[in-house]
């Protein structure tokens, strides 16, 4: 293998998550223990966005408090952005423009931390690269709390953000019992097309105090069966508590949810309200007192209900791609493996970047009961180690401590 020596170029995009910044550790701690190859670390500010606009943090030796905070940081340290790139064969202007900046700070390494879309943007420059014999090394690093990511047994984010859910869903439970005769709550969780994260929400019943009915995207919704399950449960307890995802359509697969018509750069609508739009429905059809919750961006930013396990396989999975990176390895996303159930084990590897990019994974048809409203012990033996430990927060004055990159 030829020894490639140069800077290394990282970026967040998409969605931010509990633990992205912990994959961001990762890779600075990792690039600079491997300062025989890497020289500079860079970091693109708000995505591709900042690699285009030449809005970049030299990170190579500085910021060690700020560093070591990012583990405890939620959202996007160094900002994210979500810009799809076009097809270079019909516009190449932007690739042109990276190809200057990876040329001027000499990048021979590009570390890109994201979901679906974010593989794609990895997939498209790594072509582009190609076409014009520029070395550079290229890997993406899964992060999604939406657990779609495809080859890769879940997706660092998912378990911070399956125990920030099963937590508050416990917390909604428990309140709801305060009265004798409780209303239907209904609970909107983030998941467009994969139900994993409104799944999650069954964790709860662990404790006794979960969700009793359970709506995923994969399961075709309708209507008139939601008001018959809803009717059952509240015959029996006097009350309802229903987790649904945002993403639930009908089976001619159009959106419950009350669409507000808009789009992101990718094509994506943007969606919000099936909550509120089934508690009206509950009300006025079966004349039972309703509400509706939406955990909206809480569920992707509570770095106070992080996962250690998911704190730890981020770091990781930073870790990785550097070590992978430098090793030869190029045009392939970090991927994790569960090799043992008990005791829980994940081993890491890579995936071809073009396999990845823009493919979903949804729930399969085992995790889901026979009645299409809950999840079967299958989902919970596969979620439940995603969830174990805490990573305590630092606290100054009462409210918590989090990076500030300048």
């Amino acid at each position: 293998m030829k020894k490639l020596v140069g800077n290394l170029l990282y970026g967040q995009s998409g969605g931010p998550t509990a633990v992205i910044n912990s994959s961001a550790y990762g890779v600075i701690t990792e690039a600079r223990r491997q300062n025989e190859y890497i020289k500079d670390i860079y970091v693109m500010k708000h995505g591709i966005e900042g690699a285009l606009n030449e809005n970049l943090l030299k990170i190579t030796d500085k910021d060690d408090e700020n560093v070591e905070l990012l583990k405890h940081t939620p959202g996007s340290a160094f900002g994210s952005v979500r810009h799809k790139l076009p097809d270079f064969k019909e516009d190449d202007s932007k690739y042109v423009r990276l190809l200057y900046i990876f040329r001027k700070y000499n990048i021979r390494y590009f570390l890109y931390n994201g979901g679906n879309d974010s593989m794609d943007t990895c997939s498209k420059i790594a072509e582009y690269m190609d076409t014009i014999d520029y070395d550079v090394r290229i890997i993406g690093i899964p992060k999604t709390i939406d657990n779609d990511l495809p080859f890769t047994d879940h997706t660092p984010g998912f378990g911070s953000a399956a125990k920030f859910i099963a937590n508050t869903v416990m917390e909604v439970h428990y309140d709801m019992l305060a009265y004798p005769k409780g209303k239907v709550t209904i609970i909107e969780i983030m998941g467009r097309h994969a139900g994993w994260l409104t799944a999650s929400s069954a964790l709860a019943n662990l404790s006794g105090f979960g969700p009793d009915l359970v709506y995923l995207p994969e399961v075709p919704f309708s209507i008139e069966k939601f008001k018959k399950d809803v009717l059952e449960v509240y015959g029996k307890k006097k009350q309802c508590l229903v987790a649904v995802s945002e993403g639930i359509m009908n089976e001619d697969g159009v959106f419950i949810s009350s669409s507000s018509g808009m789009k992101d750069a990718f094509g994506h609508f943007q969606l919000g309200g099936v909550a509120s739009k089934l508690a009206q429905t509950v009300q006025n059809d079966l004349g039972i007192s309703s509400r509706s919750v939406e955990f909206g961006s809480t569920q992707r930013a509570a770095s106070h209900l992080q996962s250690l396990t998911d704190v730890n396989e981020a770091i990781k999975c930073g870790e990785e791609a550097v070590k992978g990176i430098i090793s030869g390895r190029n045009k392939v996303m970090v991927v994790m493996r569960r090799s043992s159930e008990e005791p829980y084990n994940i081993e890491y590897g890579f995936y071809d970047l073009l396999a990845v990019a823009n493919v979903e994974k949804k729930i399969p048809a085992n995790m889901i009961n026979k009645d299409g409203n809950g999840v079967t012990k299958a989902f919970i033996d596969y979620a439940l180690p995603l969830i174990q430990g805490e990573n305590k927060s630092i606290f100054v004055n009462g409210v918590q401590q989090f990076s500030k990159f300048k």
